[in-house]
């Protein structure tokens, strides 16, 4: 007789469960993982959620799936129809009054993944108290029956709505598009095939557009927005002297990556020191400013000049998040390119942190390479990379154990003068050169990460970091 194959442990990561499709990511998994979150919303008087995918494959199916759990359990759902960005969704969660939002995604992962994110009622990640309170209610299986779409239509438990009208009319109502449409800035826009495509295309007007068309594998690539999974933006924008600037989003368009106008890449650490110049020192705006552990230092300069209060933070927007619903914030953003700012929902848009650097440009009439030198002129030239090094467990897990049992304290010729561990292990070198050490939460990767004063610096810094850590 065959044994029943035990459930798989599903665990929410750094942002939401993430699993491989038809290993992990099954649909009695996504029933699972539902009937946790129909339970959890019981418990706390919650009757009403709004459910969102991206472009992934098996997207629909699986918020249909989810939709059907909601709907045995009494919860009514607003169903979006087409693909729609993380932040649709949790702007419908606000624009709808619901009190939950469910959102099929495996982000920036890659094509073999899906995931699922929950948002809370503010329009922003659920805080970490109530995701431990979801896994914990995490059944075996689940047996109930389940109703067709048509019947919870019908028993007023299901509605369609259109999260992008509601996303772009939003936007309308917050930008000046004539602004930046008529300004002469023609953008050169990468979708990586995610759900930011036909938002973007409604929004500007004046761009070039690449991979905005339908792909669930999206070509074989993570839709991660950085340089190395950008290089075609990177080299249409040097083919193309009209082009003023690049900008990209990932899967599920919570995250941003851009471009100037000679094709260099600008990482989310200037991203978020071009915006904070821009909304403090432009539009005279005032907040605490919320990084995470891997964000430049820079940026606590910046802070410091311009009198703001700050606060690092572990990495994961969700941390970020739980400070936006209760403080003053002006500002919040990790080096992943997932950025908030004052003036919308406490949560990651790719899109809309986009346009802010584009009205920057528009009001100011200067170029985005222009604008990165006003920020140096404030914090000085630095450059920053990341590696991502695919080892196996039980190398990764002991090389986090020699950080935390006996700290590296050289990393060839670059000596330790401080160790911070906040969330993973950044090496101080000196005043604008480290090493920080992190397994990924949503992926099995170690990343190590490096700051210097030149791309050439964090390349050999990097370079000494694999030889000490991999021998």
């Amino acid at each position: 007789m065959q044994k029943n194959k035990p459930m798989a442990t599903i665990k929410f990561g750094t942002d939401g469960w993430r699993a491989i499709i038809a290993k992990d990511y099954t649909v009695d998994n996504v029933k699972r993982i539902t009937q946790a979150t129909a339970t959890f919303m019981l418990k706390n008087d919650m009757e009403k959620v709004v459910i969102g995918f991206d472009c992934r494959f098996g997207g629909a199916m699986f918020a249909e799936v989810a939709t059907q759990v909601f709907g045995a359990n009494g919860i009514k759902v607003n169903l979006a129809k087409i693909p729609v960005s993380t932040p649709m969704v949790s702007l419908g969660v606000v624009k709808t009054k619901s009190d939950l939002g469910v959102v099929i995604t495996a982000s920036h992962n890659p094509p073999s993944y899906n995931g699922f994110k929950l948002k809370s009622a503010y329009g922003g990640p659920t805080i970490p108290a109530d995701i431990t309170a979801v896994e914990e209610e995490i059944p075996d299986e689940v047996t109930v029956a389940l109703p067709s779409l048509e019947k919870m239509h019908d028993a007023g438990l299901l509605s369609y709505i259109e999260l992008e009208d509601m996303y772009v009319e939003h936007v309308k109502a917050n930008f000046d598009l004539d602004l930046i449409n008529n300004s002469g800035i023609k953008v050169a826009y990468d979708a990586m095939y995610g759900a930011g495509q036909d938002a973007v295309k409604r929004i500007l007007t004046n761009t070039v557009l690449l991979h905005c068309e339908h792909n669930p594998s999206f070509y074989g690539q993570a839709p991660e927005p950085i340089h190395r999974n950008l290089t075609e933006l990177s080299e249409t924008i040097k083919n193309d002297a009209t082009i003023a600037c690049g900008l990209a989003n990932d899967g599920d368009a919570d995250r941003i990556g851009m471009y100037d106008e000679d094709g260099n890449f600008v990482d989310s650490h200037r991203i978020l020191l071009l915006l904070l110049v821009y909304l403090h020192k432009y539009k005279k705006l005032t907040g605490k400013v919320i990084l995470t552990f891997s964000v430049t230092e820079k940026l606590q300069n910046l802070c410091k000049q311009f009198g703001l209060e700050y606060e690092v933070t572990k990495i994961g927007f969700k941390y970020i998040a739980e400070i936006m619903t209760k403080e003053d914030v002006l500002l919040g953003g990790e080096e992943s390119g997932g950025i908030a700012a004052k003036g919308h929902i406490p949560e990651r848009d790719g899109i809309w942190m986009g346009l802010l650097i584009l009205e920057f440009m528009a009001n100011t009439g200067k170029s985005l390479k222009e604008l990165i030198a006003e920020v140096y002129s404030y914090v000085g030239a630095f450059s920053y990379d990341r590696d991502d090094l695919h080892i196996n467990d039980q190398l990764k897990k002991d090389i986090i154990s020699k950080c935390k049992e006996d700290p590296y304290t050289e990393f060839g010729q670059y000596k330790v003068k401080d160790l911070q561990t906040i969330d993973g292990f950044k090496y101080i070198f000196s005043d604008d050169e480290w090493v920080m050490i992190r397994p990924s939460g949503t992926e099995p990767v170690l990343r190590v990460y490096a700051q210097a004063p030149t791309a050439a610096g964090v390349r050999k810094i990097l370079d000494a970091a694999h030889a000490t850590l991999l021998g």
